[in-house]
């Protein structure tokens, strides 16, 4: 607290998440090295200055996902709402299955347990968060970092784990110039499926684990491989159809959706430099799309400021 009784302020700063990445539909995150930094000040009116990716977004007040999940929380553990003045740098494109509104949901559950000092836990944090957004893939990854399995079970039960991932490992985020709704791209999904895809499912899932557990590289060209979202999802997510084919290279090691899509994440091989990637890439995809090369990510950190 300062001299005056209120909060200090507070500096977050969340990484964007790839969720699913192939297999594990609604079960797995990655963190990437792509990031939402938050400053926040106790403040006598709402303020929000925005730079960065869809900084004329990210700064309205009306319909801002951080800002809505802010008073949200605070109302539930019946909290007094501040306002508060943020200086928000945004680095995660918004739409493009990149977790923006996951950084988002994280950023506005932190930013209540601060400075209504309601000195929730990590656990508890998470489990706002994911009763906020559905489901916990994307806010757990973007909460631990890493590659995080999550599983969500009754009376908002939560289950994580979590393995930091190799730093090592070179990935390219392929976007394209126009987003896609996460509700668009699941109403995309059959209501079932068939034994035999739902065992493919599960036996890559198992291999995706362990070959983040392992740091097992060559694992991931059967790992990532996937039938339950990617190919109703192709149709909406022309990326998908034209890069998938490069997982049979020897110079990418796995290709899947990131997240509901449409942006496409490529792993690539060990000895494959970022160059030789991009020129590849663009063989295929053309100069219409976005290439960001991104790493493996570590989860939130949290600051306090004076």
């Amino acid at each position: 607290m300062s001299a005056g009784g209120e909060r200090r302020g507070i500096r977050l700063r969340l990484p964007a998440t790839s969720a699913n990445l192939g297999p594990g539909f609604d079960a797995v995150g990655l963190a990437l090295s792509m990031y939402l930094t938050v400053e926040a000040h106790p403040a006598p009116t709402w303020k929000i200055e925005a730079t960065g990716r869809d900084a004329d977004v990210v700064e309205r007040l009306d319909g801002n996902l951080m800002v809505d999940v802010f008073r949200s929380s605070m109302g539930t553990a019946a909290a007094e709402s501040p306002c508060l003045r943020l200086r928000v740098h945004n680095e995660i494109p918004l739409g493009m299955g990149c977790g923006s509104s996951a950084a988002a949901i994280c950023a506005g559950v932190a930013l209540a347990s601060h400075f209504g000092a309601l000195e929730w836990t990590d656990e508890q944090m998470v489990r706002q968060a994911a009763a906020i957004e559905g489901h916990p893939d994307n806010v757990a990854a973007c909460w631990y970092g890493g590659f995080t399995t999550s599983a969500m079970f009754e009376q908002s039960g939560l289950a994580t784990a979590t393995f930091a991932g190799d730093p090592s490992w070179q990935m390219m985020l392929a976007m394209p110039y126009e987003g896609l709704s996460t509700k668009k791209a699941r109403a995309m999904l059959p209501e079932s499926y068939s034994r035999e895809d739902a065992v493919f499912n599960v036996q890559r899932a198992a291999l995706l684990t362990a070959a983040f557990a392992q740091g097992r590289l060559e694992l991931l060209r059967i790992a990532m491989q996937d039938r339950m979202h990617q190919p109703y999802r192709m149709d909406a997510c022309g990326l998908l159809e034209k890069l998938l084919p490069l997982a049979a290279e020897p110079e990418i090691a796995g290709v899947a959706l990131s997240g509901a899509g449409p942006s496409v994440l490529v792993v690539l091989a060990a000895e494959t430099t970022l160059l030789e990637a991009e020129t590849r890439l663009r063989q295929v995809v053309g100069e219409d799309v976005e290439l960001v090369p991104v790493r493996i990510a570590g989860g939130v950190q949290r600051e306090l400021l004076d």
